[in-house]
């Protein structure tokens, strides 16, 4: 159960004080799509900008098959009060037996600067270590994505390493900067918080 000052968990979403984090359905395709066809929103992924709605429809299909295999914990991000989709966040290349996974997260352009991406992922980490029992949780982001790394700091995500030339994504040649968050530490900042 996710504690009152971040959100209240239930088995199909999160409510956090100003956003709902629920499961992506058929309907969403048109508003995803249209923040996951943007190229700033993309620019530090691993792929290239979505070129038709069909994208946002086959990403939806595999979500919804990823999530009842259990391979993956994945939300839109949705305003709570007009519930405009925004983005999407997701726990996933869960390892039970390591008992960790990886958070990644996007959200639209417009959006951006507003504190959601830090709401939504405070939320989704407290269901990792809670719900889902991790011990620990990596983000692997473009070390020229400063937003991304005050966020994942923010949060108390540690840099941990670099991997040079990573990736290539339409002939751009790009390192991972890999983060990490432990159980413990997290632990210890939500004492020091509540202290």
């Amino acid at each position: 159960m996710i504690t009152e000052e971040v959100g209240v968990m239930t088995h199909e979403y999160i409510e956090t004080q100003r956003l709902t984090l629920r499961p992506l359905v058929p309907a969403d395709a048109a508003a995803l799509f249209e923040i996951f066809s943007d190229p700033r929103v993309m620019q530090y992924w691993n792929t290239p900008p979505w070129a038709s709605i069909a994208c946002a429809q086959a990403f939806i299909d595999e979500d919804r098959r990823a999530r009842a295999a259990g391979e993956l914990v994945r939300f839109g991000i949705f305003l709570k009060e007009s519930n405009v989709l925004i983005g999407k966040c997701m726990l996933f290349d869960h390892s039970p037996s390591s008992r960790r996974a990886e958070i990644g997260f996007g959200i639209a352009a417009s959006y951006w600067g507003a504190g959601y991406i830090q709401e939504a992922s405070a939320a989704l980490i407290e269901h990792g270590f809670n719900a889902m029992n991790l011990n620990r949780i990596e983000a692997e982001i473009d070390p020229q994505n400063i937003g991304s790394a005050k966020a994942l700091e923010r949060m108390g995500f540690s840099l941990e390493g670099l991997l040079r030339e990573r990736w290539i994504v339409d002939g751009i040649v790009s390192d991972s900067a890999y983060y990490g968050l432990l159980r413990q530490d997290w632990l210890q900042a939500r004492a020091r918080v509540e202290g």
